[in-house]
C-alpha cells in the first residue's frame, strides 16, 4: 500500500469515458482515500486536463508499465484492454477491479456486489483482479439479496427496459439526433443500433447466441448464479433497449421458496442497504428511470403478489446504469476491499 497507510493510490483505465468519468465523480462523492490518482487512457487522449478534487490531472498512456506503486486500478476500457493490461497491473501489486465482462464469468475471479457478497472479495488473492457485474444483474441483486436469505428463491422472469447509455456515447448521440430529427420531419438514421430505437423498443442487447437467446440476457443468467452461489435458481430473462438516456428498468417475477407476503418484503426492502422503496401507487408513486440518474440507490416499488403461482412476487427495480450499474458498485468494492484488507 502507500506511505500513508489510511490513503491510496489509485489508477483509473479508461479515465476519460462515461464511466471512467463516473468513477472519478464517484471517488470525489464518497471521498474515497486517494493519495495518488493517475488517469490512464488511450493515445488520443494522453495529455487532457482533467479537473479532481480541486486539482488538474494530465492523463497518462495506459500501458503495462503505468501501474508501479498503484494500488488499486479500477478498469473501464474495454475488455480487450482489461485482459491486456489488467494482469500487468495485478503482477505490480494493484488489485484490480474489472468494470468488463473479461473476467466474470472466470471461475477463479469473485464477481461481486458488496450489499449481497463481499467475502467473495477474499478471493481476489489469487490472481488480483475482482469482476464487476453487468448492469442489470447489479440492480437485480441488490433488490433480491434480503428475499433470497429469508426464504430462498426457487425460479426468477426477468424483463429488462435498458438505457441507450448502456451502450455508450454514440448511441445516447444516435438517440438525440433521432428525435430532433422526427420533430423536425426529417429522415431518422440508424447506424449503432440495426433499427431506429427513438419511441421504439428493441429486443435484442448484445449479439444472438445458438439458444435463440442474446449475450446480455445469458449473463443475467450466469452471474446471479454465480453471485448467488446458486446453479439450481431457474431463470429465464428477456432483455430490451428501450429509449431512455439514462437508467435501466426491470419487471422481475421471484417464485420464492416458501411463502412471503407482500408487506415483509416491503419491510426487507425498506431496511435493505443499496435500496430505496418507492411504492406508493394510490398516490402515483413508483420507480422510475427518470428519478435514478445521478442517485447511487437502486429504486423498487409495484410490489405485488403473483396471484398465478403459490410463492409469487412481482417487483419494479430501477437504477442508475452508469452509477450502481458500473461506476458506484467498482467503488463499493474498493471500499470493500480497504474494509477488509487496509
Amino acid at each position: 500500500m502507500s506511505e500513508n497507510s489510511q490513503k491510496f493510490n489509485v489508477a483509473i483505465a479508461g479515465a476519460t469515458g462515461a464511466v471512467g468519468g463516473a468513477m472519478l465523480d464517484v471517488l470525489q462523492r464518497r471521498n474515497f482515500p486517494i493519495n495518488e490518482l493517475r488517469l490512464l487512457a488511450s493515445e488520443r487522449s494522453v495529455g487532457k486536463k482533467i479537473n479532481f478534487r480541486g486539482q488538474e490531472l494530465e492523463v497518462q498512456l495506459l500501458s503495462k508499465d503505468a501501474f508501479e506503486g498503484i494500488d488499486i486500478a479500477l478498469f473501464s476500457a474495454g475488455a480487450q484492454r482489461s485482459l491486456d493490461f489488467a494482469p500487468a497491473a495485478a503482477a505490480a501489486g494493484a488489485v484490480v477491479i474489472d468494470n468488463s465482462s473479461a473476467y466474470r464469468m472466470d471461475p477463479e475471479i469473485p464477481l461481486v456486489v458488496p450489499e449481497v457478497n463481499s467475502h467473495a472479495i477474499a478471493a481476489h488473492s489469487k490472481h488480483g483482479i475482482i469482476a464487476n457485474p453487468n448492469c442489470s444483474t447489479i440492480q437485480m441483486l441488490v433488490a433480491l439479496k434480503p428475499i433470497l436469505d429469508k426464504v430462498g428463491i426457487k425460479r426468477l422472469v426477468i424483463s429488462t427496459y435498458q438505457a441507450v447509455s448502456g451502450t455508450g456515447a454514440k448511441a445516447i448521440e444516435e438517440l438525440d439526433s433521432q428525435v430532433k430529427a422526427y420533430a423536425e420531419t426529417k429522415e431518422m438514421k440508424a447506424s449503432v443500433y440495426p433499427h431506429q430505437i427513438a419511441f421504439n423498443c428493441l429486443p435484442h442487447i448484445d449479439s444472438f447466441l445458438e439458444n435463440g437467446y442474446t449475450k446480455e440476457e445469458m449473463k443475467m443468467v450466469n452471474e446471479t448464479r454465480k453471485i448467488f452461489e446458486d446453479n439450481t435458481i431457474g431463470i429465464t430473462a428477456t432483455a430490451v433497449r428501450v429509449p431512455v438516456f439514462y437508467g435501466h428498468s426491470e419487471a422481475v417475477n421471484i417464485e420464492t421458496k416458501s411463502k412471503i407476503t407482500v408487506a415483509e418484503v416491503k419491510e426487507l426492502l425498506a431496511n435493505a442497504p443499496g435500496v430505496k422503496l418507492v411504492d406508493d401507487p394510490a398516490n402515483l408513486k413508483y420507480p422510475m428511470a427518470i428519478d435514478c440518474a445521478g442517485n447511487f440507490e437502486t429504486l423498487v416499488g409495484r410490489i405485488r403478489e403473483d396471484e398465478s403461482i403459490d410463492n409469487g412476487i412481482n417487483l419494479w427495480v430501477v437504477s442508475d446504469n452508469i452509477l450502481k450499474g458500473a461506476a458506484l458498485n467498482a467503488v463499493q468494492i474498493a471500499e470493500s476491499f480497504v474494509a477488509q484488507y487496509k
